[in-house]
């Protein structure tokens, strides 16, 4: 009897764990199309690159499963190209997806300041049309964690209900943000303001896109990072940096309008329609990630000349009549320099004398027909006359 009762009890646990587990599941989504972009992997990523050019090509990469983005609904993955704008000592690196031909999305901003003390403040923010208002992640620190911070709906791990409210009970890992190698390389005297060359049509040759997930599945690979995610990183609760307010979202945020009407009308919830992915997703983690305690990438290291522009590959649906790369210098029409001499139709000097039909000089004399001296006298008769007085 003891024996009924103790297995009914197990069976009772087991299900009640499997309900909790997927009513966690349910509440860590947040049914926007942002859900495909783990923010927090997001800002691990950022933390280990050391230029923006290495952080953009393994954010597209593949292989590091962050990507899984589709929001033209193209059955494509979109290609997320980084951009910098600088004001003074405060970068506002945009994180942008063109929709198409015409319209560009911001998909996340990493706000990086200085204040005058030289310490350096970062933070992720996710855009409203993709992911609510006000989603910032941002790494713990010191003053936040004094805070008492709690971390956004999404992507927690280790957690316990209190009030109706997920908080994170395992040990903080303070972040020390001057120490990140990209974070140097933006406030290096000699930095160059990184403004991805890439547009829609024209993308580099080693990203070629590929079918997304179900958010299932994409949240079943991650799922297994969520201890080193939310154990340096967490939800902020207010802008440190007052321009981004001021500065970036009220003059320099762009929008889709077709982004937001595939989300009014509910075009992005196909994605949430495969809950049995799950599994498949957390395996392929244990396939490709064994004993690892941290997430890896491609390629966080340069390796040389990344920058090879190249369109779409043929399968796409993307078009292709922009050209497969940009002209480096002018039209080979043009000629390099400047000639030096006028052009030999034209007499390289001028005639010493005049046209050889004129007459050299003018005639000494007149033309013979005129008698060459004047008679001496008209007429005889007048001559006599005159001399008989």
């Amino acid at each position: 009897m003891k024996t009924n009762k103790l297995f009914l009890m197990l069976v009772l646990l087991i299900m009640n764990s499997f309900s909790i587990q997927a009513q966690n599941n349910e509440e860590e989504k947040l049914n926007l199309p942002g859900d495909n972009l783990n923010l927090y992997a997001v800002l691990n990523l950022f933390q280990e690159s050391e230029t923006l050019e290495l952080f953009e090509k393994n954010l597209n990469a593949e292989d590091s499963k962050i990507n899984n983005l589709d929001l033209n609904n193209d059955e494509k993955i979109d290609y997320i190209k980084v951009i910098d704008n600088v004001e003074g000592d405060t970068h506002f690196i945009v994180l942008q997806v063109a929709i198409n031909d015409k319209e560009n999305q911001d998909v996340a901003v990493f706000s990086v300041s200085k204040d005058e003390n030289k310490q350096i403040q970062i933070q992720l923010i996710g855009d409203e049309e993709l992911y609510g208002k006000d989603y910032i992640i941002e790494p713990k620190s010191e003053d936040a964690t004094a805070q008492g911070s709690t971390p956004n709906p999404g992507y927690s791990t280790n957690t316990t209900n209190s009030d109706g409210k997920t908080v994170v009970v395992e040990k903080t890992v303070i972040v020390q943000v001057s120490a990140w190698p990209v974070v140097n390389y933006i406030y290096a005297p000699a930095y160059v303001r990184w403004n991805s060359p890439w547009y829609w049509g024209y993308y580099p040759s080693y990203w070629n896109p590929w079918r997304p997930y179900y958010w299932h599945h994409y949240y079943g690979y991650h799922s297994h990072w969520h201890s080193h995610y939310h154990g340096r990183y967490h939800s902020g609760r207010y802008y440190r940096t007052p321009l981004y307010r001021n500065n970036y979202y009220s003059r320099n945020r762009i929008y889709s309008t077709t982004v937001r009407s595939n989300r009014d009308i509910g075009k992005y919830n196909k994605t949430y329609s495969r809950p049995e992915t799950r599994k498949d997703g957390s395996d392929e983690f244990t396939r490709t990630n064994k004993n690892s305690t941290r997430p890896t990438y491609p390629s966080t290291r340069n390796s040389g000349n990344i920058n090879t522009p190249n369109r779409t590959n043929n399968n796409s649906t993307r078009p292709s009549t922009r050209p497969s790369t940009r002209p480096t210098t002018k039209p080979a029409t043009r000629p390099a320099t400047r000639p030096t001499t006028k052009p030999s139709t034209r007499p390289a000097t001028k005639p010493a004398t005049k046209p050889a039909t004129r007459p050299a000089t003018r005639p000494t004399t007149k033309p013979a027909t005129r008698p060459a001296t004047r008679p001496a006298v008209k007429n005889n008769s007048r001559t006599t006359k005159k001399t008989a007085f």
